[in-house]
């Protein structure tokens, strides 16, 4: 099946490329921008949902390609989700199942098997993990998390700090890259890759200036009282009221909380610090009246308003941020249409999972629940993909290495565990038939305090599992319960659905090689380096 289409890929390629006229020479092969952001929720992408936000130019790219409405991950947590896009692998088989345990490097990425095949590579922004990122031409790549303001980068041939907005910063750095050092003779694959909107959420001075001032609707279920999830959703530690911290997440200076005997968890102080002189005066006349405003409304806050009141604060820096990402993707996509690139050029905006922007109560993700487990993606591949098109197919970011390597004519290696979405995006959907996707998080006793659990998607149903200190099933009921409140594991007129997921969900777990042993084993890991205690 993949030589066939391998096959079928290569004549595309053959096809498009000839589109131009009789008397030009077939085109290289089709260059490949890979855009992914940090924690970017699909709820904050006005192709999605507008209520919060409006993002011309990511919506572009579904104007001009395709959205995709059930694309997922496999593991809702930043860097596991970067090595499964990097080496079309589930977290348990390329072995970063966490943010903890190293990055194997002898796993094989697809950017080692493009540049291998004469595709130059560039990578600017955040990777997360590693500091000499495998088949790269070029990098500058953010130290960990990295900064909003003056931030650090790691290069090949050392660290340097650029002066500016992070989210600006690296688009300079990839634009820069098309002008000076790009081949014309080559393909290319270009990973664009935002530290935004990762917490703590710093937008540029343009944009706090504005979304300060801005109030947002809430989501149906804000004030979530838990009560068919307990043991699961309810012993979480993300919650909005209880805790996202006043200084580190919301910007409370230390001494408004000293002033109303706040405790204050972390300090938002050593993020600030970078700020030089210039930058820290437009940051104080835009940040200290809204401080001086919670000291006077917060002795008569309850629990109600305080919600509420961190709830906007989060918003507006949150989405302030996002509106940094859309304007600097509106300079990226600009560039390649300006100077002619945009034609043979496959562009694809995801985030590397989604995000909970009051759902449930929350921030954060983890969860295999709809806001952290779907993601953005949209993608637009001129004279291949039909304009506007919208494809509800269950895809992963499991998916993306071997769409990658087939789109540029390389046979995909045989034990990557994705399907190519190239049926998709050429219109052949008949030749895609997966109905029902996998999802496995491992990451607990940790920060947020996420159980571990695995799990089975459908269109119709979600079934997860959640295991170590708890033995809990949930089965959710996509149509009828959008918002995955009701757990009707339980409910008899389920009890069919039940064991039909849970045999799908054996055969995905024996296709991917996950298992209980497996749970065992890294479990085990976990003891033996004191992150569990008994």
């Amino acid at each position: 099946m993949k030589l066939y289409r391998y096959t079928i890929l290569i004549l595309l390629i053959a096809v498009y490329s000839c589109q131009t006229g009789p008397d030009v020479p077939i085109k290289k092969r089709p260059n490949i921008v890979f855009i992914m952001s940090d924690d970017h929720a699909y709820q904050a992408i006005s192709a999605y949902d507008d209520r919060l936000i409006n993002t011309p130019n990511i919506d572009r790219i579904a104007k001009e390609g395709m959205l995709f409405t059930n694309a997922s991950v496999t593991n809702s947590i930043c860097a596991p989700s970067r090595a499964v896009i990097l080496t079309g692998k589930h977290s348990h088989i390329n072995g970063k199942i966490d943010n903890i345990s190293p990055f194997d490097t002898t796993n094989v990425t697809f950017p080692q098997l493009l540049r291998k095949a004469g595709y130059q590579t560039a990578m600017f922004g955040k990777l997360h993990f590693g500091n000499n990122p495998k088949g790269f031409d070029e990098f500058k790549i953010l130290p960990g998390q990295g900064d909003y303001y003056n931030p650090k980068f790691i290069t090949a041939t050392g660290d340097t700090t650029i002066t500016g907005y992070v989210t600006d910063i690296i688009t300079d750095l990839a634009i820069d890259w098309f002008e000076n050092r790009r081949d014309s003779e080559k393909p290319f694959m270009l990973m664009y890759l935002h530290k935004a909107p990762h917490r703590t959420w710093m937008p540029a001075e343009r944009h706090y200036k504005d979304f300060t001032k801005k109030t947002f609707p809430f989501p149906e279920t804000l004030f979530d009282d838990y009560l068919s999830r307990e043991t699961t959703a309810g012993t979480a530690e993300m919650n909005i009221l209880k805790h996202m911290q006043l200084s580190y997440d919301l910007k409370l200076t230390d001494s408004v909380a000293e002033q109303l005997d706040i405790k204050n968890w972390n300090t938002i102080g050593n993020r600030i610090g970078r700020l030089n002189p210039e930058q820290k005066k437009s940051w104080d006349a835009v940040y200290d009246p809204i401080n001086e405003d919670f000291a006077k409304r917060f002795p008569d806050m309850n629990d109600s308003t305080l919600m509420v009141w961190k709830y906007q604060r989060y918003m507006q820096d949150y989405l302030g941020t996002i509106a940094g990402v859309d304007e600097n993707v509106g300079r990226l996509l600009d560039y390649l249409d300006e100077n002619d690139l945009s034609e043979n050029t496959l562009v694809v905006y995801t985030s590397d999972q989604g995000f909970y922007l009051g759902e449930h109560g929350w921030f954060d993700k983890r969860f295999m629940y709809n806001e952290s487990f779907k993601t953005p993606l949209l993608i637009k591949w001129p004279h291949v993909i039909t304009p506007g098109t919208t494809e509800e197919e269950m895809v992963q970011n499991l998916d993306f290495a071997q769409t990658f390597l087939e789109v540029a004519g390389v046979v995909p290696p045989e034990d990557m565990q994705g399907e190519s979405l190239v049926p998709l995006l050429t219109g052949e959907k008949e030749k895609w038939n997966r109905n029902g996707v996998y999802y496995h998080f491992y990451e607990y006793p940790a920060e947020h305090a996420v159980k571990r659990h695995y799990g089975i998607a459908t269109k119709e149903y979600k079934l997860i599992h959640f295991y170590y200190d708890v033995d809990v099933w949930e089965l959710y009921d996509q149509s009828k319960d959008p918002n995955e409140i009701n757990n009707v594991y339980e409910d008899p007129e389920y009890a069919d659905v039940v064991t039909d997921m849970k045999e799908k969900l054996e055969v995905l777990r024996k296709k991917y090689k996950d298992s209980d042993e497996l749970n065992t084993q890294f479990i085990e890991h976990y003891k033996s380096e004191g992150l569990i205690t008994e």
